[in-house]
């Protein structure tokens, strides 16, 4: 039995009987409807924010995960990186010096990979900049790997022709002159003897008697053996092998002819003043790599080190040569 409610009329000092229609019930009930739906609202928001369902929570440990797997792999780049950077410092400066090999050019060693679309597959992933980034480190890695592989390998080739390299470099005066008895004409620039203007001599002069004999400095096979040319009159080119040739200028005879195999020490010909010469003697040239080069730095079978200042000094001091 519902309970009857009652309230005190001030007017007529009675108590009337309160009647409840369906309009107040009815409101009274989407009240409570209301306050129950904002209550049920908030707290299942609140839960949403702060307790993860299982689904969420298992995603968290996804994603912890390749988090921690990520920063591994950028560990491991890393150290592979400084690893590489190691291998390619010793490449450069330690094992090409030894063999004369030029170093690899850093824009080669760093060069990337063609293409601005490369990467453009990651375009549609939240994350695109991570990937495009963490790939293209890999991919450049990968490359310096190869480089450094195929360095390494013609590192290995140069190594077995170690002997071969020592014998074929130049390494001795073209003629007899261990006692530096003969003074030698500069390379640089000097006044020519003939024309007086000044001109880069490119190779060393040696004066010496008419007929005097002339040796291969280095192991090779002669290239040339020309008796026609102007400037140099009778000369002998030789091909050393591992970028290096050798010249000998204004030979009076020559003793070998094209093809001819040479050891370090033989006979090439004879001291002359052919072509444009003022005088008998040897001009010497040695060429590495298609560039001509100061052979005063190609002597150190026949010179020691005190021996050596001396003839960089009688050479620096000789302002004209014979040719």
């Amino acid at each position: 039995m519902s309970k009857v409610k009652y309230r005190f009329n001030t007017k007529s000092l009675t108590y009337e009987k309160v009647k409840v229609t369906f309009k107040d019930r009815l409101w009274r009930f989407m009240s409570y409807l209301a306050i129950g739906l904002v209550f049920a609202t908030g707290t299942v928001l609140l839960a949403y924010k702060f307790i993860d369902s299982p689904k969420e929570k298992m995603l968290k440990r996804e994603i912890e995960a390749l988090q921690l797997q990520y920063n591994l792999l950028h560990k491991k780049m890393d150290q592979t990186q400084l690893v590489l950077n190691d291998l390619q410092d010793r490449d450069d400066n330690i094992y090409r010096v030894i063999f004369e090999s030029e170093p690899i050019p850093n824009s080669i060693r760093q060069a990337g990979f063609g293409g601005s679309d490369r990467y453009s597959v990651f375009d549609n992933y939240d994350n695109a900049e991570l990937l495009k980034t963490t790939t293209e480190r890999l991919d450049k890695i990968t490359k310096q790997l190869y480089i450094q592989s195929k360095s390494f390998d013609e590192v290995v080739k140069l190594a077995k022709n170690k002997e071969q390299l020592i014998s074929s470099i130049p390494a001795i005066m073209p003629i007899n002159n261990k006692d530096l008895r003969r003074q030698p004409g500069g390379f640089g620039w000097r006044t020519h003897p003939i024309y007086k203007t000044p001109e880069f001599h490119p190779g060393m002069d040696f004066a010496a008697e008419q007929g005097t004999p002339i040796y291969a400095t280095g192991d090779g096979v002669v290239e040339t053996a020309d008796a026609n040319a102007q400037g140099y009159g009778n000369h002998v080119v030789i091909n050393h092998g591992f970028g290096y040739q050798t010249l000998y200028g204004h030979m009076s005879k020559m003793a070998v002819r094209v093809g001819k195999k040479i050891k370090r020490g033989e006979l090439v010909g004879y001291v002359g003043s052919t072509g444009l010469s003022t005088a008998p003697h040897i001009h010497y040239e040695v060429i590495k790599n298609g560039e001509k080069v100061n052979p005063i730095n190609f002597y150190f079978n026949d010179l020691t080190p005190q021996q050596y200042q001396v003839m960089l000094e009688m050479s620096s001091k000789s302002s004209q040569s014979f040719d």
